[in-house]
């Protein structure tokens, strides 16, 4: 959970996703005006969510939009959880109908939204990745901190495809090529769940506010002390929280996804929950983190994926194609040290470095 005056929070890791944000007040610990700020948070998805909401003078927030707020999220976890074997997508997934299955719109949304990715990136991203996740152990079974072998590696790939799987707007359907075709949102479901969230607080008439699952966040408006959101990219180092760059935003989703959480350890080697698609292994450790900023939480929550997947060459060149605003942490020569690159697009959110 994030500390609501000052100083670096203090997140807890999801399994199902990473949590590499955090949000830093700049102002002093010591108030000097009354904070106006409301702070609500709850469980979701296996993590905590954030509510910051900022209301106008005279304004108060309703008695029971937390309640809103949790059960929205238990929705959209009931049509989009892996971990829940009677969840919409886990019924989806166990249907070994090759034919046009109805599902909710929601479900539909975000599964075209995934589909839409996995197409830009020519495979890099790929939303039927499942039976590799599962595989490997990043999954909803236990952990077995073991690598797989080859040969179970190219049976998992065989059943990763995203051109498999179809969706159908009327009415909402989607259908599936192959019988043992396993969609995994996971990339998806937190971004997904920031914006509706982001949604609700705006429905009910609050225009300054910072949302959060976790490290997915979205922001509008100012904070509490009448300044910009502040917050701060993780440097990316395993067991520790610092600071690595700071940025400001409005109106934009932020998420970050690295490889320096979610991993297992075996003979000296580093495997992350970030899985090649094309390889069927968890990507190299060169990159190491990859932050993106968009309108919708649920494109950032999907692309900081897909540009880790893809590599930093190509991960970069497809956020340049592509115009995202994509901040990337390289590890230096030395394992020790690390570079940044970011594209033109992420500039104009960064604040000065600290000397």
């Amino acid at each position: 959970m994030f500390d609501p005056l000052c100083g670096l929070p203090r997140c807890r890791f999801l399994p199902l996703t990473l949590s590499l944000l955090v949000i830093l007040g700049l102002a002093a610990c010591e108030k000097l005006e009354p904070d106006p700020t409301i702070r609500l948070v709850g469980s979701t998805m296996g993590t905590s969510y954030e509510l910051k909401l900022v209301p106008a003078p005279g304004q108060t927030a309703p008695a029971d939009l937390k309640t809103q707020a949790d059960e929205l999220l238990a929705q959209i976890n009931k049509q989009m959880s892996t971990y829940d074997p009677d969840s919409e997508l886990s019924r989806f997934n166990r249907n070994p109908s090759a034919d046009w299955i109805a599902v909710s719109p929601e479900l539909l949304e975000v599964v075209a939204e995934g589909l839409r990715i996995s197409e830009l990136t020519g495979g890099a991203y790929d939303i039927t990745i499942g039976p590799l996740v599962n595989l490997w152990g990043f999954g909803p079974e236990p952990r077995r901190d073991q690598a797989p072998a080859d040969q179970a590696i190219a049976q998992a790939r065989e059943r990763v495809g995203y051109w498999r799987l179809h969706a159908r707007a009327e009415p909402p359907a989607l259908k599936k090529d192959r019988p043992d075709l396993y969609v995994d949102l996971s990339s998806l479901a937190k971004g997904y769940g920031v914006d509706r969230l982001a949604e609700l607080v705006e429905a009910n008439g609050i225009h300054n506010y910072l949302v959060s699952i976790s490290g997915d966040l979205r922001a509008k408006g100012h904070n509490g002390k009448g300044q910009p959101w502040t917050v701060a990219i993780e440097r990316p180092v395993p067991g520790q929280r610092s600071v690595e760059r700071l940025i400001q935003i409005s109106g934009h989703g932020v998420s970050t996804a690295g490889d320096y959480r979610n991993f297992f350890e075996q003979n000296g080697q580093r495997y992350s929950h970030i899985i090649n698609p094309h390889t069927g292994r968890p990507v190299p450790q060169t990159l190491v983190s990859v932050t993106v900023i968009s309108d919708l939480d649920m494109e950032a929550d999907a692309a900081d994926t897909a540009l880790m997947a893809a590599g930093l060459d190509l991960g970069f060149r497809l956020a340049t194609e592509h115009h995202l605003a994509a901040f990337f942490i390289l590890a230096g020569p030395d394992g020790k040290s690390f570079q940044e690159r970011y594209t033109p697009e992420f500039e104009p959110f960064l604040l000065p470095q600290q000397p």
